[in-house]
């Protein structure tokens, strides 16, 4: 059977539809990936096309990104150490494997530490897995570390509680009074400290939940070991990306929200860095502890504040396309009022780039200034989700951030609006 029959034969057995919490569905997968891994001079190319046609189903699709990350995971030429790390909080029942009491158990802890297993098999990588509980109230930790212990006892998990780096007098956290003020970055920085600490290489950060598959982490791994690249980003708007995210949670008004973002945050998005809030990138370790010497926030921003700080430092990055399956269900920022969401980005971004002095243009200025002084909790964001200015309504992509579609000028008095009609 030529490839392109394999390959068809394959894409016509796989699934549509992905379930996170689903063992047949990982088994599936893992075996559809090993299957492309084993098949004798099949090219990276052929797998890529036939998965990127748009009538490719997401399996197919998934189980490319996961054949083309243990490929290049084989190609290295070095040893490498990699730290994964992320942060635990409300994740009592996705830690748990599903059943009819627990729906949404995703048995999180043990898919990470298989699929870490697994894609460094036979290569010159380790890797180190860090678990951390954010002062979670349902036991989080506790429940990672019985999890490590029974299943992995011989695997490197290390299971650690933010409360107990605090409170600090020096170093990164010693601005964090409390599990309480942090929002998963203040558990991120502290799994980065004690992996760097380790003498890790690398640290890759993800989310407690299944949405990407760890299996991935070539992808982010080979930019690093073979070009030098200290940075490298997933991004799940890169056209060759797998996403399957519900975008319908937000009003028309998201489009005056991103608007406001991208202008503000002009020297990060100028780059071509989209995807911001993506919980798959890698920093070298080094880069990183400069990164987090000095955190700007401890809450879910964190993201634009470390990416300002390595590009106020004139740091190269690299970017990768990778799949992502939402798991909304147990997320805890699907579960707080949407605007509070957006409230803490856009506050988020303007600190970092006012501390990183990265507000490069007048616009940009302008826009931050909007930002702190119109955007003063999460209702004023409410009354704007629900809305459209007229200058917003044809807008896509290519438009946000633009002052030339609508200035912060024009944005000002657009809240203001809203405000007064509110009143």
């Amino acid at each position: 059977m030529t490839h392109d029959a394999t390959l068809a034969t394959w894409r016509a057995a796989a699934r549509p539809s992905f379930d996170l919490t689903s063992p047949a569905h990982h088994r599936s997968l893992r075996l559809l990936a090993e299957q492309m891994l084993a098949a004798e001079d099949l090219s990276l190319a052929a797998v890529n096309a036939a998965a990127n046609s748009a009538d490719a189903p997401l399996e197919f699709r998934m189980a490319a990104m996961l054949y083309r990350s243990r490929m290049q995971m084989l190609s290295l030429t070095a040893p490498v150490h990699v730290a994964v790390v992320f942060a635990m909080w409300g994740e009592q029942h996705r830690l748990h494997p599903s059943s009819d009491a627990n729906p949404f158990g995703e048995d999180a802890l043990r898919r990470k530490i298989e699929q870490l297993a697994w894609v460094c098999r036979g290569t010159p990588a380790r890797w180190s897995l860090y678990a951390v509980d954010d002062g979670c109230p349902h036991g989080s930790g506790a429940i990672a570390q019985e999890i490590a212990a029974t299943y992995a006892p011989a695997q490197p998990v290390h299971v650690l509680h933010l409360d107990h780096y605090l409170p600090a007098t020096d170093g990164p956290l010693r601005q964090l009074s409390s599990v309480d003020d942090s929002r998963k970055a203040g558990a991120l920085i502290a799994g980065s400290m004690q992996a760097i600490a380790d003498g890790v290489d690398a640290v890759l950060y993800t989310d407690a939940d299944s949405s990407v598959h760890l299996g991935q982490i070539g992808l982010l791994v080979a930019p690093y070991v073979q070009d030098g690249i200290r940075v490298v980003l997933g991004n799940r708007k890169h056209p060759a990306s797998v996403l399957v995210k519900d975008g319908a949670r937000w009003g028309v008004g998201i489009k005056s929200l991103r608007h406001m973002q991208r202008m503000a945050g002009h020297a990060i998005f100028s780059r071509n860095i989209l995807d911001t809030q993506a919980a798959f990138k890698l920093y070298d370790a080094a880069l990183l502890q400069r990164i987090i010497a000095t955190p700007t926030v401890f809450d879910f921003s964190f993201d634009t504040d470390w990416i300002a700080a390595f590009l106020s430092m004139g740091e190269d990055f690299a970017q990768t396309p990778f799949a992502f399956i939402d798991s909304p269900a147990e997320s805890a920022t699907a579960k707080q009022l949407p605007m509070t969401t957006w409230e803490t980005l856009l506050h988020g971004l303007v600190r970092a780039l006012r501390h990183h002095e990265l507000l490069h243009t007048p616009f940009s200025r302008a826009m931050a200034d909007v930002i702190d002084e119109e955007i003063t909790d999460y209702r004023d964001l409410e009354l704007i989700i629900d809305h459209l200015p007229d200058q917003l309504v044809d807008a896509g992509e290519a438009d946000y951030g633009d002052p030339e579609v609508m200035s912060p000028v024009a944005m000002r008095q657009w809240i203001q609006q809203r405000k007064a009609m509110a009143a």
